[in-house]
């Protein structure tokens, strides 16, 4: 799809139609259509023509590419514009048989929501989507949209506005959002971020702070934290791009997307901060799924498809969640999924290289595309599966140590211990895992192992199995136990 806003136009080809969207092409062209807009009520005349040689190659991509179905989503700059109309002619003249849609601002909004909820389906506050023409508002119920509005408050727009002084695009943003009174149901809930701009934002605190994870999808800001960095790119005034982090191309963007996110999380009275690459362009891949994919958990929908493309055995990762289970009793549902995905994700570096299998599967897991993992989930599947391959550098496993508690990292080193343990029995074959079993019994965590299976208990299973054992304080036991039907 090709989504035509106010200040870039980018083409996105989807892989697939999965519960995690794989982008397999993505390229965009900043032109600034709707700059000048303000004033002039038209489009700007020398991004016109360079929008029509783009859109041109865009098709030629796609079609080459054989991407089905293909379709131009316009925004803001399309639809307030006076000749927005005949530069919409020019477009499907450009491009015929392609569906060309300028959206609404009800339906930018809705599709934004869409977006969002792709990966993070239960989403609780408020969405804001900001562009360079408009922002759209949306309140996110417990996953279901409520109201909705759509505001001139783009980037572009605001700084012509104001007449680029962030001081007035200030009073602009504050006259324009206190009139939606629906805000205030954001105290103490989450504000939800989609776009380019606030995505800068969220790259320049990321390099700041020196932050492990390079990933802005999911990336979470305190409230205090979002309004002092703010406040440090509205100081920076026209130079922004001087902040290290800030992207060249977004500088003269930045202070105003600043002001209106700080006038938010003052109407708003948000707790954090939520950042999301998911937008508009999944809003729409989206629509394109089953009602049963939409469905699906996108955490475990993530480890089914890592599985099923690195992993040796479908079947192993739920023998795998059975056998660990009796290791983790009481655990909430939060936890069990992720120990289930984490079964999931245990044989991903099979087909690596030996020396560097563990580095491997680790960046493979932290670094992978699937929308609904926060960072938290990234980091504690990426050490399970690490520490899983016997990572033996602690530097590789830094980034995730760094975003996990100790709580969580010893729950990620004894479910590790367990795999590394559940493999050594098996080779990875869900026969030989089906001999065994581990049970908790009082001071001691007994492996039994089924006579004549295949399986027995050698140097390498003793030691395995006395790590995971100290590792939850208790003594290993071994037991053999007769075949059922000698039973």
């Amino acid at each position: 799809m090709v989504d035509l806003g106010s200040n870039s136009v980018r083409l996105v080809v989807f892989e697939g139609l999965g519960r995690n969207p794989s982008t397999i092409f993505n390229e965009k062209a900043v032109l600034g259509l709707g700059r000048g807009l303000q004033s002039t009520g038209r489009l700007n005349a020398a991004a016109v023509e360079g929008a029509l040689t783009i859109m041109g190659r865009y098709l030629a991509i796609a079609r080459a590419m054989g991407a089905e179905p293909v379709e131009v989503l316009a925004t803001a700059a399309m639809r307030d514009a006076a000749n927005g109309p005949a530069f919409a002619e020019a477009l499907r003249a450009r491009m015929p048989g392609v569906p060309l849609r300028i959206l609404s601002g009800m339906e930018e909004a809705a599709m934004s929501a869409d977006g969002v909820l792709l990966g993070v389906p239960g989403a609780d506050g408020i969405l804001g989507d900001i562009g360079g023409g408009s922002l759209e508002l949306v309140d996110l119920a417990a996953g279901r949209p409520a109201a909705s509005v759509s505001l001139p408050l783009g980037v572009i727009r605001l700084a012509e506005q104001s007449g680029s002084d962030p001081s007035r695009a200030r009073a602009i943003a504050e006259g324009a959002l206190s009139a939606v009174p629906w805000l205030a149901r954001g105290q103490g809930r989450d504000l939800y971020l989609v776009g380019g701009a606030w995505r800068a934002l969220a790259k320049i605190h990321i390099v700041q702070t020196g932050y492990p994870l390079s990933i802005v999808h999911h990336y979470v800001l305190r409230r205090e934290e979002a309004r002092d960095l703010c406040a440090a790119v509205i100081a920076a005034g026209e130079r922004p791009g001087r902040m290290p982090g800030a992207p060249a191309k977004r500088a003269a963007d930045l202070p105003y997307a600043a002001v209106v996110l700080r006038r938010l999380l003052r109407l708003t009275g948000a707790r954090r901060v939520v950042f999301s690459a998911n937008g508009l362009r999944e809003g729409w891949y989206s629509r394109l799924l089953s009602d049963e994919v939409r469905a699906q958990d996108p955490l475990l929908a993530v480890g089914t498809e890592l599985a099923a493309r690195f992993g040796r055995d479908p079947a192993l990762p739920a023998a795998l969640a059975a056998w660990t289970a009796p290791l983790f009793p009481g655990e909430g549902p939060a936890e069990a999924a992720l120990r289930r995905t984490a079964c999931q994700l245990s044989d991903v570096g099979s087909h690596d290289h030996p020396d560097y299998r563990a580095e491997q599967a680790f960046l493979r897991v932290l670094r992978q595309p699937g929308v609904g993992l926060d960072h938290h989930a990234r980091a504690f599947l990426a050490l399970v599966t690490a520490l899983r391959y016997d990572a033996a550098d602690p530097a590789v496993v830094a980034p995730a140590r760094a975003l996990l508690g100790p709580q969580v990292q010893q729950r990620a080193e004894r479910l590790a211990a367990a795999l590394r343990l559940a493999y050594t029995l098996s080779g990875g074959t869900l026969a030989l895992l089906s001999g065994t079993a581990l049970v908790p019994r009082g001071d001691r965590l007994v492996l039994r192992l089924v006579e004549g299976s295949g399986v027995f208990a050698g140097e390498g299973v003793q030691r395995r199995v006395e790590a995971l054992a100290a590792a939850m304080g208790l003594e290993a036991v071994v037991e053999l136990a007769p075949r059922p039907e000698a039973a």
